[in-house]
């Protein structure tokens, strides 16, 4: 007999994917932040879009792991 899974509330998805785009916005903020410092630091030019596109990959990841967590 197969088990039935508790079905999660449509709100309760709705909540948890607004935490990741918060979570998202957050970690390429950093991302910038840091790579503008370390431009700073180091007086070079480019680090901060490195940086930057680097954090924006992380945080797609990050989204597209949670989302399939919170489909399951």
């Amino acid at each position: 007999m197969k088990q039935n899974k508790p079905q999660k509330k449509p709100l309760n998805k709705a909540i948890q994917l607004s935490g990741a785009g918060l979570q998202m916005g957050l970690t390429i903020y950093a991302g910038f932040l840091l790579g503008g410092w370390l431009d700073k630091k180091f007086e070079i030019n480019f680090l901060t879009e490195v940086i930057t596109l680097f954090a924006i990959f992380l945080a797609m990841y990050s989204l597209i792991k949670q989302a399939n967590k919170i489909n399951e």
